[in-house]
């Protein structure tokens, strides 16, 4: 932890975020210049760990670049940067290379990766590490490493605004959570790396962090943001009462997990010719039909003819969480539903990371590279933090700026859609209206009401005192952001999917970009 005594006020990066993003970023920037790392919590607080999946890389000797390609654009319906996603996957095989070196403990199987399928998937391409622990083995390798380099760290820390130097990043002005005092700090460049915001929804696979900090702070200062109207629910989240929804990984199914209803069918197959392998917004509509059928509020996921000995090492966290709640996988079917998992859409990115906002860049979550389309194809996150983080710290020892220019740019007034509509603003109201109104099934009143509650939200916002005051501010944007471009799109593509425009619509094959009104 940085000691408060640091007298340092200019760094050559300032990033925000403790993440994989940026951990990695952390690491190779200070190669290159002085580093500051800024987290609102510890450095080991962040969405990344979570990661159960894996990491997706066409190293297979049936596999290819082009094939991991061609699901992506599949998955992403359309509305994939062809030019991103042929970077991802041509630079896999490296990026792999390098966590190894770094550290990594990959599995393996008599000495060669062992890779795995996963929904949408045409081969086996998935490496993990831990069994389903592939997130925290990774970002436990970075995070030990960024120790070694003893990088400063300011933890506790938020982020409240981007100071602007004749329209480009000056620097960043910071909260200390624990003193209640303000901190500004100079930089060249600026990288926020603050992951998701699954806590937008009252169902979430995320972890308490995960409040859409960067993507707030990046557009109250100007910066373009994209494809907001895509959220991720992942299809299978344990669901028992009285126990925060636990993600089943992906690779549940990928191994031959079987989703069956409250009789004991298997449902998927009458859904879509791929079953349990659909993409996860096809499953996860998939489920919420079936359970609506019987009015439950769960189905089951049955691994249970699968030999115990493989459940137990392949899935040893989800084995341990769910025998902790009385579920034993290996005999009992595990207890699901969708939860919230992953932000597709996030701050505007050309293929070098760098926003609309001259010296500010966006990695992981946070940022909107393009490549996921409308929809994302499972353990390609990972492999995007790696690839274009990579890339952010290359694009800053050219030293021009490139940045994004978005000629089909909206500018969204102050109050888009008002309402004399009154809720009580608190985090619990806020996930309950996102989640009736703006979640997995949306139409176009419901969308309406709740842009019309928070935008009366945004209006009526107090100054933010501590941590928790300014993580609501910052939901309430990003939530208002997500609502807006949902409405706008009328058609259904990917994880978007409105019943009032239930097919997609040529004319919206396009994106959503939209900035702030000036």
């Amino acid at each position: 932890m940085v000691k408060r005594w640091f007298a340092i006020a200019y760094f050559d990066y300032i990033i925000v975020g403790s993440g994989i993003a940026g951990l990695y970023c952390g690491l190779l920037a200070q190669q290159h210049g002085s580093v500051l790392l800024v987290t609102k919590g510890s450095i080991d607080d962040c969405n990344t760990r979570h990661a159960q999946g894996g990491i997706a890389a066409a190293i297979g000797d049936d596999d290819s670049p082009d094939l991991h390609s061609q699901d992506t654009l599949d998955v992403g319906a359309g509305l994939c940067d062809a030019e991103a996603v042929r970077i991802l996957t041509d630079s896999a095989a490296d990026r792999i290379a390098e966590l190894v070196n770094l550290g990594v403990p990959f599995d393996t199987a008599n000495g060669i990766a062992a890779l795995a399928r996963e929904a949408a998937h045409r081969r086996s391409r998935i490496l993990h590490a831990g069994g389903d622990a592939t997130g925290a083995c990774i970002e436990t390798t970075l995070s030990a490493r960024v120790k070694e380099a003893r990088l400063p760290i300011l933890e506790h820390t938020i982020a409240t605004k981007i100071v602007l130097d004749n329209g480009r990043i000056g620097g960043l002005l910071v909260f200390d959570c624990r003193t209640g005092e303000f901190c500004q700090f100079t930089c060249r460049f600026l990288i926020l790396a603050t992951g998701g915001a699954g806590q937008l929804f009252k169902f979430t696979t995320n972890p308490d962090v995960a409040t859409g900090d960067g993507v707030a702070l990046a557009y109250e200062s100007g910066a373009a943001v994209a494809d907001m109207e895509f959220f991720q629910f992942h299809p299978t989240a344990l669901h028992l009462p009285g126990v925060s929804p636990f993600l089943i990984s992906e690779a549940v199914r990928g191994e031959g997990g079987i989703l069956r209803n409250e009789h004991g069918e298997a449902f998927m197959p009458s859904y879509s010719a791929q079953a349990e392998l659909a993409p996860r917004d096809v499953v996860t509509r998939s489920i919420v039909a079936e359970m609506a059928k019987s009015g439950v509020d769960h189905v089951l996921l049955d691994v249970t003819h699968m030999p115990e000995r493989l459940t137990k090492a392949r899935f040893p966290q989800i084995y341990r969480f769910c025998r902790e709640h009385g579920v034993d996988i290996t005999s009992q079917a595990i207890p699901v539903a969708p939860a919230a998992h992953y932000m597709i859409g996030g701050i505007k990115v050309n293929t070098w990371g760098e926003s609309s906002l001259p010296g500010l860049y966006a990695a992981g979550e946070a940022a909107c590279t393009g490549v996921h389309g409308a929809n994302r194809l499972a353990s390609n996150s990972l492999l995007e933090v790696v690839v274009f983080g990579r890339r952010i710290i290359e694009r800053t020892r050219g030293g021009n700026d490139c940045q994004v220019v978005s000629d089909d740019t909206v500018a969204v007034p102050e109050q888009c859609c008002p309402s004399a509509a009154t809720l009580p603003l608190n985090r619990t109201s806020l996930q309950q209206l996102l989640w009736e109104k703006v979640g997995i099934v949306r139409n176009g009143p419901s969308l309406a009401y709740a842009a019309g509650v928070l935008a009366a939200w945004q209006a009526a916002l107090p100054e933010p005192c501590d941590r928790s005051t300014w993580e609501l501010r910052n939901l309430v944007t990003v939530g208002w952001l997500m609502t807006v471009a949902a409405l706008r799109r009328e058609e259904s593509r990917g994880a978007h999917w409105r019943t009032d425009f239930p097919a997609p619509a040529d004319i919206w094959h396009r994106r959503i970009v939209m900035a702030k009104e000036k």
